[in-house]
């Protein structure tokens, strides 16, 4: 009787963050009404974080769950992996947006930076199938044990241990990186297909391991061309050993000059910095065109 009314309560979170976030995937509904979310989080009682506990500059400390009911969980709220390093299964809500701009379809391959414990990584394994293969890369090696052995029921899936740069995996159809960046690395859009697409988090250090910035979506359109998207405000932890700290200040001087991206293209040919040039690094330059 519980483990249906846990599986109800499941089918009533999938619909309604497909209510909240108008999803466009097909089978992203089922892909969240599917995946224990319990099964990938330490025992409960949970920490938990709603919306409402952030706030501009500030976060509360979590709340406790009244019990460890799996029901608990499903709702739109960040839940604790780490509280003491502030690290947390992040708000369905957000993340669904971030996967629903991939475009995932069955048979795609995928590429997951950031997978924590591998929730995240199993939602994108139920849309892309066993015809599919998804790739999750996590930087803490406990969390990237767990997450391997979290997601071991489902064989098109290789969950292992690293920075996200180390990418003898082949090219990816889609690449969510899970972590605040400075910048798209070279080894991402080298492993995106053509059509493929990378959701990344570009963010300005604001904390020890806290960044804000904006969710940028780029589309290989061919072997040279890349068309860009600014489609969000985020807050997120900040990946450890991908940031560049001259490309940070450099960002932060872009967003006070203009709070929102006007760049629609990505550019990685040498090219002196010029007025269309948003944020401009070496190998990269989100642009105007």
């Amino acid at each position: 009787m519980i483990a249906m009314e846990v599986s109800l309560q499941r089918q009533f979170y999938a619909e309604e963050l497909e209510a909240i976030c108008a999803f466009r995937t097909s089978g992203l509904t089922a892909a969240f009404a599917s995946v224990p979310r319990e099964r990938f989080l330490p025992p409960g009682p949970w920490d938990v974080l709603s919306v409402s506990d952030y706030m501009p500059g500030v976060v509360t400390p979590p709340r406790k769950t009244p019990d460890a009911d799996p029901r608990r969980v499903y709702h739109n709220i960040g839940i604790a992996i780490d509280p003491a390093r502030a690290l947390y299964n992040g708000q369905p809500a957000t993340l669904a947006t971030w996967i629903d701009a991939l475009g995932l379809m069955p048979g795609a391959r995928v590429l997951h930076v950031g997978t924590g414990l591998g929730y995240y990584t199993a939602i994108l394994a139920r849309l892309v199938g066993p015809t599919g293969r998804v790739v999750g890369i996590e930087v803490d090696a406990a969390l990237a044990v767990a997450a391997r052995t979290n997601l071991a029921a489902m064989p098109w899936v290789d969950a292992h241990q690293g920075d996200g740069t180390d990418l003898a995996d082949g090219m990816f159809d889609a690449i969510l990186v899970n972590a605040g960046v400075t910048h798209p690395r070279s080894e991402w859009l080298d492993a995106l297909s053509v059509g493929g697409r990378l959701v990344l988090p570009l963010t300005v250090q604001m904390a020890p391991t806290l960044g804000k910035g904006f969710m940028m979506l780029v589309t290989r359109e061919s072997d040279v061309a890349y068309a860009v998207k600014p489609f969000g405000v985020v807050a997120i932890y900040s990946a450890i050993g991908l940031r560049d700290e001259m490309l940070n200040a450099a960002l932060g001087e872009a967003v006070r000059k203009q709070p929102w991206p006007p760049a629609n293209r990505l550019r990685r040919d040498a090219h002196e910095r010029a007025e269309a040039c948003w944020l401009h690094g070496d190998g990269f330059c989100f642009c105007v065109a």
